[in-house]
C-alpha cells in the first residue's frame, strides 16, 4: 500500500513514494494495529497536518496542571506513524511543526492573558501571542520531525531515533535566543514523584528523551508483532524501574530540616491591575508589612516577599528600608523583591529587578540582580528596530532592565547560603547555581505570576521550579504575589503551600539539603549520553527508505 506524500502528488511521485513496508512502521501482515498505522501513515498532506495538530493537543494534556502522562503513549505513536508516511524532509518538518503547534497553543495560552492587564494598549498583540509564540516554538518540533526523517530506520531503532531528535530539539529550544524550555515533555512526571526522581541523575532533558522513547515504542507493534511486543514491554519496564528506584529514594526521606530556621512567606494576592496603581502603592506596601507582623513573627528567622513586592525603587527609599527592618524580630532578615537603580538623578539611569536582603536596622546587606530577563517584559530586544512599529515593554516604565552577572551563592547570617532566582530564572535546567561558587543550602525563587490570573501558567511555573529542587538535591522556597507560594524539599515534595489566588502567610521550617546529586555534579552528561545512544541505536537495523 503506497503512502501518499500529499494530495497533489503526481503519479510519478506516487510510484516512487515509500511504501509502508519500506518505512519505519514495518511490514503489513494486516492486523488491526498495522491497518491503523497504514491508514495514519497514508494520510494526504492536509489530513496529515490536521492529525498532527490533534495529536499535539492530546499530548498537551500531559503537562501541568493535568499531568495526564499516559496520553503520550497515544500521541507519540501517532506522530511516529505520521512521520513514517512522509517522503521528503519538508513534509517531515511540517508534520513535526503541526504537532508542536497543537501542543503549544493549549499549553501556553496563558501568555496572552498578561496582555489583558492593559487591554486598550495591547489587545492587538493577543492573537500574535496566542498563535505566534506557539508557531515559533513549533519550529523546534519541526526540526525534530526533520531529524527523524534523516535518521529513520526500521524496527525499534525508529522510536529511539525520534526520541533522540526530540531531545535535541528540546535542548535547542532551551538555549537558542536566550531559550524558553517551558513544558518540556519530562514535566509530565512532576505529578508522579517516583518517576520525577530520575532528573536527579539525567536531568529534565534526559527524562524527556526516555519518555518519548518509551511512549513511541508501541508504534513498532505495527511491524513485527513479536519485536513490537518486546519493545513495548521494554519501555514499560524501563519506567517501572525508574519509578521503583524513585520510590526507594523517596522512602529514605526522614523529613530533616535545618535546625532553628523558620521562614515566613508572604503572599498578598495583589492583582496586577492594582500592583502599580499610583494611589495604591503605599497601601500595598503597608498591607504586606502588616501581614509580615502577624502573630508568630517572634519565631521567624526570615520574612520573604515576592518579586517586586516593594512597589518602588527600594534603593531610593530609606523610609521603606526602615519599615522593613522594624517589622523583624531580633536577628531576623527580610528577603524582598524590588527594583534597584543607580543613584537618583544620575545619567544614564540603570535599573535592575532585584532581591534585597535587609537586617532589623533596615540596612541593605546585599542584593541579587536578575540575570535572565524576559524579552518584551523586562527589556525590548532590538529596540531601535522595533520602536518605529510601536513595540514596547508590556510592564510599567520605559527603561529596560539591565541584566545581573548570573547565578550567585549568597551567604546570609543565621541561614544557610542561598542561590536566588527571580521569576522564570527557575525554568533553566543546570543554570540555577553559580558554577564557580560554593554549593548553597537552598534555592529561593521569588516571582509575580499575577500577570496570568487563574490560568494554568502559575501551576506550570511552580511545577517547573519544583523540578530544579529534585535535580540539584536542594530545597526550594518560592514566594509569589498571587501564588503559588510554597516550600519544596529536595525530593520535590511540597512541605507547605499557599494556593493560587489566595492571600496569606506561611510559616515553615527550611528542609535540609541532600548530598550533591549526580546531575548537580555532572550536569547534562547523562542527557548527552542518552542522546548518543539514541542516535546510535537509531542507525541500527535496515534503512527505512
Amino acid at each position: 500500500m503506497p503512502i501518499r506524500a500529499g494530495s497533489n502528488a503526481s503519479a510519478s511521485a506516487a510510484r516512487t513514494a515509500p511504501t509502508l513496508r519500506e518505512t519505519a512502521v514495518g511490514p503489513l501482515p494486516g492486523h488491526g494495529i498495522e491497518r491503523l498505522a497504514a491508514r495514519i501513515a497514508g494520510l494526504d498532506r492536509w489530513r496529515r497536518f490536521s492529525a498532527a495538530v490533534a495529536l499535539g493537543v492530546l499530548a498537551s494534556l500531559s503537562v501541568p496542571p493535568l499531568y495526564a502522562a499516559p496520553v503520550l503513549w497515544l500521541a507519540f505513536p501517532g506522530l511516529f506513524w505520521l512521520l513514517a508516511g512522509t517522503s521528503t524532509g519538508r513534509s517531515a518538518f511540517l508534520t513535526g511543526w503541526a504537532f508542536g503547534f497543537g501542543f503549544f497553543v493549549p499549553g501556553l495560552y496563558w501568555v496572552s492573558w498578561a496582555l489583558t492587564v492593559d487591554l486598550p494598549r495591547f489587545f492587538w498583540i493577543i492573537p500574535f501571542a496566542l498563535a505566534g509564540l506557539p508557531a515559533l516554538l513549533a519550529i523546534f518540533t519541526g526540526l525534530a520531525g526533520l531529524g527523524f526523517h534523516w535518521l529513520r530506520r526500521a524496527g525499534w531503532g525508529g522510536p529511539l531515533a525520534l526520541a533522540a531528535a526530540w531531545g535535541l530539539a528540546e535542548w535547542l529550544r532551551g538555549h537558542v535566543l536566550t531559550g524558553f524550555p517551558w513544558n518540556l515533555i519530562g514535566y509530565a512526571w512532576v505529578g508522579w514523584l517516583p518517576v520525577l526522581q530520575g532528573v536527579s541523575v539525567i536531568g529534565i532533558y534526559g527524562l524527556s528523551v526516555l519518555t518519548v522513547a518509551a511512549a513511541t515504542l508501541p508504534a513498532t507493534l505495527a511491524g513485527s508483532r513479536r519485536q513490537g511486543l518486546v519493545a513495548t514491554i521494554a519501555g514499560i519496564l524501563l519506567f517501572a524501574a525508574i519509578a521503583g528506584w524513585g520510590a526507594w529514594r523517596l522512602s529514605g526521606d526522614d523529613g530533616a530540616v535545618v535546625p532553628g530556621v523558620t521562614l515566613r512567606l508572604v503572599q498578598p494576592n495583589i492583582s496586577q491591575a492594582d500592583k502599580w496603581s499610583g494611589e495604591k502603592l503605599r497601601e500595598n506596601f503597608e498591607r504586606q508589612i502588616q501581614m509580615s507582623k502577624a502573630p508568630g513573627i517572634d519565631r521567624v528567622t526570615a520574612v520573604i516577599w515576592s518579586e517586586t513586592a516593594v512597589p518602588f525603587t527600594l534603593s531610593w527609599e530609606p523610609e521603606a528600608q526602615r519599615m522593613l527592618g522594624e517589622m523583624l524580630p531580633p536577628g531576623a532578615l527580610a528577603l524582598v523583591g524590588a527594583t534597584r537603580a543607580t543613584p537618583y538623578g544620575t545619567q544614564p539611569l540603570e535599573a535592575w529587578n532585584s532581591i534585597y536582603v535587609l537586617d532589623r536596622a533596615g540596612t541593605i546587606l546585599t542584593a541579587y540582580d536578575k540575570a535572565h530577563l524576559v524579552p518584551f517584559g523586562e527589556y525590548v530586544p532590538l529596540r531601535s528596530l522595533l520602536a518605529p512599529f510601536g513595540i514596547e515593554k508590556i510592564t510599567a516604565g520605559s527603561v529596560d532592565f539591565s541584566p545581573g552577572p548570573g547565578p550567585r551563592t549568597i551567604a546570609l547570617p543565621g541561614l544557610p547560603p542561598v542561590s536566588p532566582l527571580i521569576c522564570y530564572e527557575a525554568i533553566f535546567p543546570g543554570a540555577v547555581l553559580d558554577p564557580a561558587g560554593s554549593r548553597p543550602g537552598w534555592l529561593l525563587n521569588v516571582t509575580n505570576d499575577g500577570w496570568y490570573g487563574m490560568t494554568s501558567g502559575p501551576y506550570q511555573h511552580f511545577a517547573i521550579a519544583r523540578t530544579r529542587a529534585v535535580e540539584e538535591g536542594l530545597p526550594l522556597v518560592r514566594a509569589a504575589n498571587t501564588g503559588i507560594s510554597g516550600v519544596v524539599d529536595a525530593y520535590g515534595r511540597v512541605r507547605g503551600e499557599i494556593a493560587l489566588g489566595e492571600a496569606g502567610i506561611l510559616d515553615v521550617a527550611l528542609p535540609a539539603a541532600l548530598p550533591e546529586t549526580p546531575y548537580a555534579r555532572w550536569g547534562e552528561t547523562g542527557f548527552w549520553l542518552l542522546l548518543l545512544l539514541g542516535l546510535l541505536a537509531g542507525r541500527i537495523g535496515r534503512p527505512a527508505r
